[in-house]
């Protein structure tokens, strides 16, 4: 059961990040984290409703909100990366948000073992190679690669977050709703800071009513990723758990390659392929 919630939770994170990144192509970033964020708090509203969750609020659910206010910037500089693209260099890249929790764990007196050790040179240098160096042809933007990393480290420190939000499956659900009625308090803001800046909060024509479904989608896979992946942690050892859900870029680059024919240059595959091999490494160690 472990096994198939960790992959569940690679297809739906997978998908969520190739929709994130498809629509910011059409609708400005910040609408699409709102939107997505407000269809997703207003289920969780309900399941919390459902299952009473309100009886699991305390302090914890402080973590929740420190999660809903780096959430919004990491969702925001993610789906700005994807935009950027191509979509198989940025979403392994995001995979090295496992770097947060190995860097909480040195702090607080951990070492790493030889396979972490390998796992973040590893890492590294795949992060050097997908940013395409100028061995000819056009590189991937160096935004793009920024802006993934600071996607990446908000991913690792928001499930950081979560984890401490709650003690179980009813009090996650509570943490979840949480964490997304602050991302919406805290993108709103931001998209109302740059409409009054001369941003668009809306793309010509006015709100993509037909992509609506899609906006749904993306908030609600999203979701549920964190519920079948809190469930795959619950219901075995978390590192198989962690390294089965790591492997959701491969989905994302797939759905990109199938839909989008995106090509990628030798070199930055190669880095993307490290990147990854390197957050499992990190996982496993």
């Amino acid at each position: 059961m472990t096994a198939f919630f960790a992959l569940t939770t690679s297809l739906l994170w997978g998908l969520a990040d190739f929709g994130g990144g498809l629509l910011t192509r059409r609708t400005p970033a910040l609408t699409v984290v709102v939107v997505s964020q407000a269809v997703a708090a207003a289920v969780l509203g309900a399941i919390v409703l459902a299952t009473g969750g309100w009886s699991e609020a305390g302090p914890r659910l402080w973590f929740a909100v420190a999660a809903g206010v780096v959430g919004p910037v990491a969702l925001l500089s993610f789906y700005q990366a994807l935009a950027l693209g191509p979509m198989g260099v940025v979403s392994p890249l995001a995979t090295l948000s496992v770097a947060v929790p190995v860097g909480v764990g040195l702090v607080l007196g951990e070492r790493p073992g030889m396979l972490q050790v390998a796992g973040i040179a590893v890492a590294v240098t795949g992060v050097v190679l997908a940013g395409g160096p100028q061995l000819g042809g056009a590189a991937v933007q160096r935004r793009a690669v920024l802006l993934t990393l600071v996607a990446a480290l908000g991913f690792g420190t928001v499930f950081a977050l979560i984890t401490e939000a709650s003690t179980d499956v009813t009090g996650l659900f509570l943490a979840l709703f949480v964490q997304r009625l602050t991302n919406i308090a805290v993108g709103g803001a931001a998209l109302a800071v740059s409409v009054r800046r001369g941003g668009a909060a809306l793309p010509e024509g006015g709100f993509p009513w037909s992509s609506l479904p899609a906006l749904a989608f993306v908030g609600l896979a999203d979701v549920a990723a964190n519920g079948t992946y809190a469930i795959a942690a619950r219901t075995g050892p978390v590192t198989v758990a962690a390294v089965l859900a790591s492997l959701y870029p491969v989905v994302t680059a797939l759905a990109a390659r199938g839909f989008l024919s995106e090509r990628l240059r030798a070199i930055q595959a190669a880095g993307a392929g490290l990147a990854l091999l390197g957050t499992l490494l990190l996982a496993t160690g």
